[in-house]
């Protein structure tokens, strides 16, 4: 017999629901009580304004402003810190006996033996992400800071971004049940790269842009992400060396994940994460990372919460305020390196099998040498 389907059903169209009141939830940036030891930052290239721009919003002490070409060190202290001591000595910044932490924003070839210094000489580190270009490399570096009883952390700033800490916050709080999915599209320009050293990495998406996603996504479901199957592709029109698009698509147990990168959008520009579990869906759009509209609706109705902050400014904040605060408090920050690798992990997934044509293992490809081999 046949019956005539609902239409509404049919169509998918979707029932009006309650407005209800939004979760209040701890997506602001952590902080520490009482801890404020002096910090030194190394490094005072681009990315280092907005480490101290957020430093010095927050209150944090940086002691130090360190940097080969001494009069960017000046220029930076100068504009944020103005209090602070330069040096272009960078051996000694990193073992000197006043300082208790130290930020390190070079790239991560150079990076990897500050890290170890500071470390041995018992500081407490925030690597610049990505973190680094080996995995097992980084394990030993997770190992030498646990035996020297320090904290090791690592600058994924997009952790502490309003939106994804909110929604991070709302599937850890078992709002939405058991994640079922995480599909993100990110559709920006990234022609600036022209003309710098970014331009000059093969896998610029996957590796520098993109980590940050892998790690948002680490954060939902940590190690269980099984497979990873991408693809990259030079876009028409681009003016810049590396691909322009990539996509990802990563399964887990009990879901799947996708990522969409179009980093050759002039115009336009949009922003999106939709997040679905066994009892809602989390969602955030917006026209840029730093302005997000975020969404949740379960059977209770539909949430919009007004989320304060930026990108920068909470984002940094955020993830040495969670050094500070573990250190404290005596336990791993969010953004430990340890797990961090799980999101490196992915990345080079990711990079191997765009280059393979095939899906590939989190884990089974070690460095990002061996991805683009």
């Amino acid at each position: 017999m046949n019956e005539t389907p609902d239409l509404d059903t049919y169509s998918l169209k979707s029932a009006t629901a309650e407005v209800v009141a939004a979760p209040t939830l701890p997506y602001q940036p952590p902080m520490p009580v009482q801890y404020r030891p002096r910090i030194a930052l190394v490094g005072a290239g681009g990315i280092s304004a907005a480490h101290l721009e957020a430093y010095r919003a927050v209150g944090f002490d940086v002691a130090v402003i360190c940097n080969r070409t001494l009069a960017k060190a000046e220029a930076r202290r100068d504009e944020y810190f103005p209090a602070a001591e330069v040096t272009d000595d960078i051996a000694r910044t990193l073992t000197r006996d006043d300082i208790e932490v130290v930020d390190l924003t070079p790239h991560p070839a150079e990076r990897l033996a500050m890290v170890e210094t500071a470390l041995k000489a018992g500081k407490h580190v925030l690597s610049q992400k990505p973190f680094v270009l080996d995995i097992d490399v980084g394990l030993g570096l997770a190992d030498l800071a646990d035996d020297n009883g320090v904290v090791l952390a690592v600058n994924q700033n997009g952790r502490w971004a309003p939106h994804f800490a909110w929604m991070r916050e709302a599937v850890r709080a078992g709002l939405i049940g058991d994640i079922q999915s995480c599909h993100q599209s990110v559709h920006w320009d990234h022609s600036w790269i022209g003309g710098t050293g970014f331009e000059e990495i093969d896998d610029l998406i996957f590796y520098d842009f993109a980590i940050h996603w892998f790690d948002f996504l680490t954060s939902l479901i940590g190690d269980r992400a099984g497979e990873v199957y991408a693809t990259n592709a030079r876009a028409a029109g681009q003016g810049v060396r590396p691909p322009m698009l990539a996509q990802a698509l990563v399964t887990f147990d009990g879901g799947q994940a996708a990522l969409l990168l179009d980093a050759a959008t002039r115009y336009g520009a949009e922003d999106r994460t939709f997040i679905t579990g066994s009892m809602g869906t989390v969602a955030s759009r917006g026209p840029d990372l730093s302005h997000q509209r975020v969404v949740m609706t379960t059977a209770e109705g539909v949430a919009r919460p007004e989320l304060q902050g930026t990108w920068f400014k909470e984002g940094f904040a955020g993830t040495m305020g969670a050094l500070l605060k573990a250190v404290e408090e005596g336990r791993p920050p969010l953004n430990n390196a340890r797990d961090n690798l799980d999101a490196l992990a992915l990345a080079f997934a990711a990079i191997g099998s765009a280059r393979q044509g095939r899906p590939l293992v989190p884990g089974a490809v070690r460095s990002l040498a061996a991805a683009c081999e």
